[in-house]
């Protein structure tokens, strides 16, 4: 786990400037403080921060081929690299390290780009075939390590982070026609960027690049599937996923420093730490965080796994005193707008597991492989509601909606969601997914951008997302949305960036493609067994998991931001932003705190996007 950067002069007789990459390297130390390196070779130059996890002694990069003629700088780990290695040794290949990254310098001359498909892991590597002249980008199938790039000054530039782009001399110069995209999705979809002439590398893509230009192309997508003949065989369905789902953990576990687990209250983490243990020698060392608010701590449900497993277990408390200290961390370590309020909480157990240990797994992944979000039981009721005759559709949310306003609180949030849930049920799934997503509502957020700014319509955007969706039945369709855009752009962002930011290594044992590949052939039917979330993990490994985990409802991993935005001081941060910057409408901005404060409608996490956003706007 590290970070990468590198300078590609199209014109071949233009010098690198080490000066320049270095700054761009030096500026992300954090993603790898155990030592540098870098390789310049005229209009060629790659620049490497290292944090040291698999072989600590010689697995410095940037690192060469036997006989010099290939170069690579890695950011991430290949799990199967033991694997690939006596294959390759086999096929007459001498190693020298006992490195993942030397894997990928000898499966690249063996199988050229193809060397892709044969690894298990995460990734983003630059390679340099000096003998073709040729640069090779590369980043792994569901996008856990990122790679931004940038076509300017006739040279592709590109690092781990905008930061480093920036730092060459790209322009800062923000797109504000994505405004509206962020506001309801709360992220900036690649391969786009905030930024004008920034780009984010797609997952399961590479770019091939020469002095007469640069081309993307796609290594690896989802499997395409026959809906009418979906796997429905619930022994066979459980036993490959359990032999997957165990193997894809022994091979995460390979590691030469110490390691633990991030540990919520759910079945996702307390699977893996449950088989963590089995495989271990030692304790493993895990680690939860609780908030004062009840309502969001599963802290209580992490310690009986804890206890159970005999873990060394770890617990810190989030608390909103260090609010200011909070918003500037995130502000510089996504570069961009990224509206994601569990970033916050995402921040602290880093910080908090940093102190112990250097590499962790966590529970990514479980929801958009098991098909676990509450969201697939909503496509169900929402089948279900349909059916229902058309003016008892129309009169249960205006029921519900008067009754709202007679309680307060935590009742009102409550009646609210299930009124939303049951108005949004009668539409069609595009319709149904933004009115999910667009909190308090689209014509809302539509009125807080300032009309004089042209923005890409959401509904616009929406439409050209699902034109790609190979997938026919509303249960896929929210699968293949969950994969190709929340997984890559908000979930696998918020843990690299703040994970990075305290030099801690996550690895995600649901996000091998191998089980991705075939959970995706699973019919819904036994994804979902009646109304059961994750019935597939349920009936293998979170059998061994203490009985209280499996009836508690899934809170996710949340923050109270919602009671933050309470706080008159921190209301004023936003506030003051409308004063100076023509963006948002003040007046609509007012009112949403005000709806907030006075517990009409939970508005935090949206207050909070729009404080990210003036901050990255100033």
């Amino acid at each position: 786990m590290c970070g990468i950067t590198g300078i590609f002069h199209f014109e071949s007789d233009r010098l690198v400037d080490d000066n320049k990459l270095k700054e761009m390297t030096d500026i992300i130390n954090y993603r790898g403080p155990d030592g540098d390196g870098f390789f310049i070779d005229k209009n060629i130059g790659l620049g490497h921060r290292r944090l040291s996890i698999i072989d600590l002694a010689t697995g410095h990069q940037p690192m060469y081929s036997g006989d010099g003629n290939v170069v690579v700088v890695l950011n991430g780990e290949i799990y199967n690299y033991i694997e690939l290695r006596e294959e390759l040794i086999l096929l007459g290949h001498v190693f020298k390290t006992a490195s993942d990254t030397e894997v990928v310098i000898n499966a690249y001359l063996e199988w050229g780009v193809e060397c892709q498909n044969k690894f298990n892991g995460m990734w983003a590597f630059a390679l340099w075939d000096q003998r073709k002249q040729q640069l090779l980008l590369s980043r792994d199938r569901v996008g856990e390590k990122p790679l931004h790039y940038a076509v300017w000054d006739n040279s592709l530039v590109f690092g781990s982070e905008i930061k480093s782009l920036l730092k060459f001399g790209i322009p800062k110069e923000p797109q504000l026609e994505f405004l509206e995209i962020y506001t309801v999705f709360k992220y900036i979809p690649a391969p786009f960027s905030f930024y004008k002439h920034i780009k984010k590398l797609m997952p399961g893509h590479y770019i091939i690049a020469n002095c007469n230009g640069y081309k993307e192309h796609k290594y690896w997508d989802l499997p395409l599937i026959d809906e009418s003949n979906m796997n429905k065989n619930v022994t066979r369905v459980n036993e490959t996923f359990a032999s997957l789902f165990e193997d894809s953990i022994k091979i995460r576990m390979r590691c030469d420093v110490p390691f633990g687990a991030f540990l919520s209250g759910g079945l996702d983490s307390a699977s893996i730490v449950a088989l963590m243990s089995d495989y271990s020698k030692f304790p493993i060392n895990t680690f939860t965080i609780g908030y004062d608010e009840n309502e969001f701590d599963e802290s209580a449900l992490a310690e009986l796994v804890a206890i159970k497993f005999k873990t060394n277990h770890h617990l810190g408390i989030v608390k909103s005193e260090n609010f200011d200290e909070v918003l500037q961390r995130v502000v510089h370590h996504y570069d961009e707008p990224f509206g994601d309020s569990s970033a916050i909480p995402t921040g602290y157990v880093s910080k908090f597991a940093a102190q112990k240990v250097k590499m962790v797994l966590t529970g990514d992944g479980g929801d958009e492989v098991l098909s676990g979000y509450s969201s697939y039981q909503g496509i169900k009721f929402a089948q279900k509601y349909q059916s229902l005759p058309v003016t008892m559709q129309k009169f249960l949310p205006q029921i519900l909606n008067l009754s709202s306003k007679v309680v307060s609180g935590k009742y009102r949030y409550k009646i609210n969601r299930i009124n939303h849930l049951l108005s949004t049920s009668s539409k069609d799934f595009n319709s149904r997914l933004l009115d999910k997503q667009a909190k308090p509502g689209i014509s809302i957020l539509k009125s807080l951008i300032d009309p004089t700014i042209k923005t890409w319509k959401v509904e616009d955007y929406f439409s050209d997302v699902m034109k790609k969706c190979p997938y026919k039945d509303d249960f896929y369709k929210q699968m293949y949305l969950n994969f190709k855009y929340d997984l890559p752009e908000d979930m696998l962002v918020k843990v690299d960036r703040m994970s990075m930011a305290y030099s801690l290594e996550t690895r995600v044992p649901f996000l091998d493609h191998r089980l991705i590949e075939y959970m995706v052939g699973v019919d819904k039917s036994v994804k979902m067994n009646g109304w059961e979330r994750k019935s597939v993990l349920r009936n293998t490994i979170a059998k061994k998991l203490p009985k209280e985990l499996l009836s508690a409802s899934k809170k996710g991993f949340r923050v109270p931001v919602r009671e933050w935005f309470k706080n008159e001081e921190i209301q004023n941060r936003l506030l003051s932003f409308g004063k100076s910057n023509s963006v948002f409408n003040d007046n609509v901005v007012r009112r949403l705190l005000k709806d907030n404060s006075e517990s009409r409608n939970d508005n935090g996490n949206l207050l909070w996007s729009l404080l990210v956003l003036s901050e990255n706007l100033k």
